[in-house]
């Protein structure tokens, strides 16, 4: 026995090793592939400095698929919807395809208007040194947080970074004052405000949300199945109380009531058999347990809520795709034609789901909690893959935005607002999501699957769902909203339903939010100082 199990455990320790190694040949090959690329892209400019920028800018979207992707799908890996191996299937399929389909051809080289450097005579290099700084900075801060299994926002760790840059820029070139007034200050109020919204409108939806779930659907389905249990439960209880019966009757009395067992059993062969045609107790007990069970609506819960639900989610999910990524390749998609995509897809996954539960037979019929968490197992999967390709056609802009605008100063010694984005960054960047999930998101996923709160299919799909629509519907409004904060956020609200919440983990991971921006602008500062007097 003994021998069995070394030699398993040795089998799983050589294939994890495999895919190991395959993953890091495949982040080496793709590295090594953009830099010969990217050498003729910047026409052997800064030669140096491009190789440092590709390592920085890899290493950041290595990080960002350790803790924001990883983020994204801990709660469909706790739930046991998907293994880690699954999760990084979707994950690549759906990251890089939104990253390349939909992650737009051009960036905002400072995005969201966080400093202000128009006053200011920057040379080309030290607007490099900004990003760049910013990238390090950003890239070190996700990797300790990622070791810690703390899940952060990446956006506030690289705004951190270009704020503790542009500090230090500013201060080069006019001293304090000037320094200071290079940070647009009311856009960092607006990410301190984000710090308590965002959680707070994931945990308030996805308490609604999965409150009515557990209400109108898992306690419906508790309550059959104990309903189930207790008439097999008398049936079993019947059958040993005839054999005592029988066993005490005398041998005429035994051939008599045998006639008559006979008799009924033919009767309660047919359809149409009712109690007032039987003979015998056993038989008309047995027909009222049977009756009762056949009359049993066990599906009740399933049929009338889940397609509903369902068909919500697709709305909210496909949304999420319409608006916040295929936007960014077809500008000439109306708001119209948007809510129609969303209204036929809604109809589609109600009307495959509405079809579904009425196919239920057999002993999933009345195994319900087997029955609804394979319907949301479902849910679930098409909820994390939207959120996949809408995470990689946006918050890939984290890694691309300042990395494209280092190279487009590279390649045209100028500095302009909006930077091209060919597609093998986004290519490469995406190859690295991947791989950085893969080597370092296990703790992240642990974190916000399991430790937080205990999760099951119906649990994570409400958390998911309810991230979703807080995203889409803040950025609607405009509201400051992180996804990584939402979604952990969302995830409380449902400890809170079930009461499981592990509020001593929250605390590392609200300061780890508190100090992401100062500590990122710290090191970002120190890298500045460190690159402009290398270079």
């Amino acid at each position: 026995m003994g021998i069995s199990s070394s030699s398993t455990g040795s089998t799983k320790a050589v294939g994890s090793m495999r895919i190991n190694l395959f993953f890091a040949i495949l982040l080496i090959a793709m590295t090594a592939y953009f830099l010969w690329w990217g050498l003729d892209y910047t026409m052997r400019q800064q030669t140096t400095l491009f190789i440092v920028a590709t390592a920085f800018g890899v290493f950041m979207a290595f990080n960002i698929g350790g803790n924001d992707v990883a983020n994204s799908f801990g709660t469909s890996v706790g739930a046991g919807t998907l293994t880690i191996p699954q999760a990084l299937g979707i994950a690549a399929i759906f990251e890089v395809s939104g990253a390349v389909l939909a992650g737009g051809e051009v960036t905002d080289t400072i995005r969201s208007g966080i400093v202000d450097l128009d006053g200011l005579s920057v040379t080309p290099n030290q607007f490099i040194y900004v990003m760049l700084s910013a990238l390090i900075a950003a890239a070190f801060w996700l990797l300790f947080a990622t070791r810690k299994g703390l899940p952060v926002s990446t956006t506030h760790s690289i705004i951190g970074g270009v704020v503790g840059s542009s500090i230090v820029l500013g201060f080069d070139l006019g001293g304090s004052a000037t320094a200071l007034s290079t940070v647009n200050w009311g856009t960092i109020g607006t990410i301190a405000i984000s710090w308590v919204l965002s959680p707070l409108l994931g945990g308030v939806l996805s308490y609604l949300l999965y409150g009515q779930i557990k209400k109108n659907i898992i306690e419906y389905n508790d309550r059959t199945e104990a309903h189930i249990a207790s008439l097999k439960g008398e049936k079993k209880t019947l059958k040993q109380n005839h054999k005592y019966f029988l066993s005490g009757l005398t041998e005429s009395e035994q051939l008599a009531y045998t006639s008559a067992m006979l008799r009924d059993q033919e009767i309660y062969k047919d359809d149409d058999c009712d109690v007032e045609d039987l003979e015998t107790d056993y038989y008309k007990k047995l027909h009222t347990i049977e009756h009762e069970r056949t009359n049993l609506d066990t599906l009740k819960a399933l049929k009338q809520w889940v397609p509903i639900i369902a068909a919500a989610g697709g709305a909210v999910m496909t949304s999420l795709v319409v608006f916040k990524g295929l936007k960014n390749v077809n500008d000439g998609l109306t708001t119209l034609q948007g809510f129609l995509i969303m209204g036929m897809i809604a109809a589609l996954v109600w009307l495959a789901t509405f079809i579904y539960t009425k196919s239920i037979r057999g002993k999933h019929k009345e195994d319900l909690t087997k029955a609804t968490f394979i319907m949301f197992s479902w849910m679930q999967v098409f909820t994390a893959s939207a959120f996949a390709f809408s995470h990689g056609s946006n918050d890939i802009a984290n890694a691309v935005g300042p990395f494209a605008a280092i190279m487009d100063v590279i390649r045209t010694n100028s500095i302009a607002t909006e930077a091209a984005v060919p597609p093998a960054v986004m290519l490469t960047f995406g190859v690295a999501l991947i791989v950085g999930l893969w080597f370092i998101g296990k703790e992240v996923i642990q974190t916000v699957g399991t430790n937080l709160a205990k999760m099951h299919p119906a649990s994570g799909f409400s958390a998911e769902l309810a991230a979703a629509a807080v995203v889409m519907g803040a950025s609607t409004m405009g509201l400051p909203v992180s996804s990584t904060h939402t979604l952990v956020g969302a995830v409380l609200g449902i400890g809170i339903v079930n009461r499981d919440t592990n509020w001593a983990l929250m605390k590392p991971i609200g300061l780890a939010w508190v100090i992401t921006l100062p500590a990122a602008a710290t090191m970002s500062a120190i890298s500045y100082v460190v690159l402009r007097n290398i270079f």
